[in-house]
Order: structure tokens, then sequence, then C-alpha cells
């Protein structure tokens, strides 16, 4: 008795903006590199003869939105059911609830974009998914396996730690892997 603990240090503003915009911009990445390479596959599908930047540039903007759609699903802590499960249960539950709220999300920006543009509901409603059950699923499956090294990173790293997980992928090793 008598022993004082030491509380843990509460981080500076800086700090926690610096850490959330590193989040923002890593998630931010990862998915331009997805709705790019969706797009890109659009433009095979319809066997246009050119890429339709248009569409690109909707990558660009779409990847900044989800991206804070993601941090704010986190924020409001979505999928943590299973966090103290092996990982294996959190990571497929985070990437059915993110690709739930994603198609969701994607599917009301695209009538609300239609609308403001005059057109209504039906003809605003996503080309991507398909105009069919079918579509919405494979587009589901699609963004669920997408998402599954995404949150596969970030649970290990809430696990292990993030520093930790970045310095054992890109920090060089030498030749003998250190095994604790």
């Amino acid at each position: 008795m008598g022993e004082s603990v030491p509380l843990p240090q509460r981080r500076h503003l800086k700090e926690r903006v610096s850490d959330e915009l590193k989040r923002f911009l890593v998630i931010f990445l990862y998915l331009w590199v997805v709705f790019g390479l969706l797009s890109i596959h659009k433009s095979i599908i319809l066997a246009e003869q050119h890429l339709d930047y248009p569409e690109h540039a909707f990558a660009i903007i779409n990847a900044f939105i989800f991206a804070k759609v993601l941090l704010l699903g986190e924020h409001f802590n979505l999928g943590t059911r299973f966090k103290d499960r092996p990982q294996i249960y959190p990571i497929l539950h985070k990437c059915f609830i993110f690709t739930v709220v994603l198609i969701c999300f994607h599917i009301v920006e695209s009538i609300l974009v239609g609308v403001w543009h005059g057109h209504t509901i039906v003809e605003s409603f996503p080309p991507i998914l398909g105009g069919s059950l079918k579509g919405l699923l494979s587009v589901g499956v699609i963004c669920f396996v997408v998402l599954l090294p995404f949150f596969g990173f970030r649970e290990i790293g809430r696990v292990f730690g993030r520093k930790e997980l970045w310095a054992l992928i890109f920090v060089h090793r030498g030749n003998k892997p250190k095994l604790s």
C-alpha cells in the first residue's frame, strides 16, 4: 500500500491529430487502389476504348469519403463484438459489417448524386451492382474479400501494436529472423 501507480500520460492534441491523419491516409490509399482497380475493371467490362477519367476521379473521391466512413465506424466501435476472441472472428465480422456499410453508403451516395442531376431514384441506382440480387451479392463478396487483408492487418496491429507490426513488415532485420 502507499505505492503510487503512474497514470498513463494523456497524449497531446497534436499527437492524436497526427495519429488520426496517418490512419486516415493509410485507409484512403488502400481504398483508392481498390476503387481505381474497380474503375479499370469497369472500363474493360464495358469494352471502352479509353479509360474513363471521370470514373477514376470518382474513385479518389469515394476513397476519401469511404475512408472517413471507416474511421467513423471504428470510432463508434462497429464490428467490435468479437474483439476478445481468436483473431479470425473480429476480422471476418468487421469485413462483413463494413461491407454492408460501404454498399449501403454507395447506394445512398449514387442515388443522391443521380437525383441531384435530375434522374429518378431507379435511374440513379448504382450500375456496379448489376441491377439484380446476383450483382449485389457479387459486389458484396468482392468488397468482403478486398477488406480481408485490410482488417487482418488492422486487427493484428491492434493486438501486437501498430508500430510493432509496421516494424515487423518494413524494418530490415538482417539475415536471421529474430524470434522472441
